[in-house]
């Protein structure tokens, strides 16, 4: 709304109202400013006045800004607005940021004689972000913010008039511009007596709770075993059953309302999704690693650091919500490094960390992300070790897991493996590189690092385990030393011993890996050890010596190996 005042003559305003404003905290400006002041402290609603003359074309509008658009407000401070913002302009530019301070071009002054006063209703979630986003607190935005009666703009602004006549002088012209799209429905919220007796847990006669209601401007009305209220304007934070509930118990006295001296809890049982998250922390925590907890914002280097997807980016909030972290993580990596490094600096090493927490993954149809639960590892320590820790984390869920780690190309990692369980693709896992080392700013350490679809895990089938006797009879180990190419990976050379399908190997055990003296330049000598054993009878070397030329012509067949030692024991 928008109506013209005129011959009002701009002066200091009398002691008592001077008096009143400061009692509040507010200081005396002018009649004209105080006098808007005033009625926005009397009735909720803030007023603006305008010196008419500064208006151009006497003309406004509202409008969001446009981009480049700035303004200087009346206490100076240069505002850079953005298209998301709501301003009052007139056909040059922007006069006013709506609801939250006006321009100072257009202030009242001593030789203002015509004013422009404005009232209206701006959203609420649209002050409080401007006023944020420009750090701008304000009077008018802390009401405007919370909401003001959008039925009682008309009257407000004929206070508003009234108060600033009778201070300053002058005529309030006939007429009014009323920008009202359409008169809002009043809405009916029904109050069920039996559901207020359950949450209040006292009885309040039907005649008290009629009477409260009425008093606080509902217009109850029964209705069987419920009272429908009709909720005015002015309570915008009433809208639901239990707000009306909450309504009767502050009327009533929350000191009338009985309390017991005891109390009955029931106790809900755990369910078998809590139990497998637990047995998984459980198979962390005995692997030596401690539980972080994050929040699931993310800065722009995390965020980066591990990509989901090269095409989707991250769903983010509003810097003015968050200014450093605004990102939803995609991956739980990203913040396990974060603390890894708060820990390496502060030099408490060894560090493991592990989250069991919820990622948001980009949605294929480009909408909302999927927010899926992950396990996240992270640890100074070597990829032999965390494979050892992941593997416990999936036999505590899977009692025989068939578990590969299989190579691939991760563009976080220097070395990366996708893990696969019973031929599902659960995770993947890997080495760091220098580009995520040298961005989280860790220095002498090569971290590594692993995540698992935990809803995936346990979701799967599940095997019964078998249990079986103690062996009987001993087993034959012997520790292979072969030499083959840097480009062989040891899923090769698991392949080729098991591709002889020896009835009698047990199990193949990774030792370790060799370059230097004695071995060729771009080759590698690894060392493994193979286990036989007969369940029906005593193994002989000699029948172990037969198996294990076959292994070792296989590995020659496919990994082109060659032998360098063997280590009987």
């Amino acid at each position: 709304t928008a109506r013209v005042i005129v011959g009002v003559t701009v002066g200091p305003s009398p002691a008592w109202m001077v008096k009143r404003l400061e009692a509040v905290g507010m200081r005396s400006v002018n009649n004209v400013v105080d006098a808007s002041n005033y009625a926005m402290l009397e009735n909720g609603q803030p007023p603006h006045a305008f010196d008419y003359a500064t208006i151009t074309d006497g003309q406004i509008l509202v409008r969001r800004a446009r981009s480049g658009e700035k303004l200087k407000t009346i206490d100076a401070t240069e505002c850079q607005l953005t298209p998301d913002m709501l301003v009052i302009a007139d056909t040059k530019g922007p006069v006013a940021i709506a609801g939250v301070m006006g321009g100072l071009h257009t202030e009242v002054s001593n030789a203002t004689k015509t004013i422009l006063l404005e009232d209206a209703h701006f959203a609420p979630v649209t002050v409080r972000s401007t006023s944020r986003q420009l750090n701008l607190p304000s009077e008018a935005a802390f009401r405007f913010e919370r909401s003001v009666d959008i039925d009682a703009i008309e009257w407000s602004s004929q206070r508003a008039a009234q108060l600033i006549t009778q201070m300053a002088g002058g005529r309030v012209l006939g007429g009014m511009v009323d920008c009202f799209p359409q008169f809002k429905k009043a809405t009916t919220v029904c109050l069920r007596i039996d559901r207020l007796k359950k949450l209040l847990g006292t009885d309040i006669s039907f005649d008290v709770i009629l009477k409260i209601l009425s008093s606080l401007g509902f217009r109850p009305s029964l209705n069987h075993d419920q009272v429908d209220c009709v909720i005015p304007s002015w309570r915008c934070d009433v809208s639901r059953e239990v707000d009306l509930i909450e309504e009767v118990a502050r009327c009533y006295g929350y000191d009338k309302i009985s309390t017991r001296s005891k109390i009955a809890i029931a106790v809900t049982p755990v369910d078998r999704r809590q139990k497998q998250l637990q047995a998984i922390r459980q198979a962390m925590n005995a692997c030596g690693y401690y539980e972080a907890v994050n929040v699931d914002f993310v800065d722009d280097t995390q965020a980066d650091l591990v990509p989901v997807s090269e095409t989707q980016s991250h769903l983010s909030v509003l810097d003015s919500s968050r200014k450093n972290a605004n990102k939803l993580r995609q991956s739980l990596l990203g913040s396990l490094l974060s603390s890894l490094k708060t820990n390496i600096h502060a030099k408490n090493r060894p560090c493991c960390l592990y989250e069991i927490s919820t990622a948001f993954i980009p949605s294929n149809s480009g909408g909302l992300p999927e927010e899926k639960t992950y396990l996240g590892l992270v640890a100074d320590e070597d990829f032999r070790a965390l494979r050892t820790t992941v593997e416990k984390a999936i036999e505590s869920i899977l009692p025989t897991p068939h578990i590969q780690f299989l190579p691939t190309t991760l563009s976080w990692a220097q070395v990366g493996a996708t893990i696969e369980v019973n031929g599902v693709v659960l995770g993947k896992a890997g080495v760091f590189n220098e580009n995520v080392i040298k961005a989280m700013e860790i220095k002498q350490v090569t971290p590594v690092g692993a995540e698992l679809n935990v809803d995936v895990l346990v979701n799967m089938k599940r095997v019964t385990k078998q249990v079986k006797a103690i062996p009987r009879f001993p087993a034959i180990e012997r520790d292979l030393s072969i030499s083959v190419a840097e480009t062989v990976q040891w899923i090769d050379v698991v392949r080729a011993v098991e591709s002889v399908r020896c009835p009698v190997l047990e199990s193949i055990e990774f030792i370790e890996i060799y370059r230097g003296k004695g071995v060729q330049q771009g080759c590698k000598s690894v060392t493994f050890s193979l286990r036989f054993r007969d369940e029906d009878g005593t193994l002989t070397h000699e029948t172990v010596d037969d198996f294990q030329t076959s292994i070792v012509d296989a590995l020659k067949q496919s990994a082109q190996a060659e032998l360098r030692a063997i280590t009987t024991e």
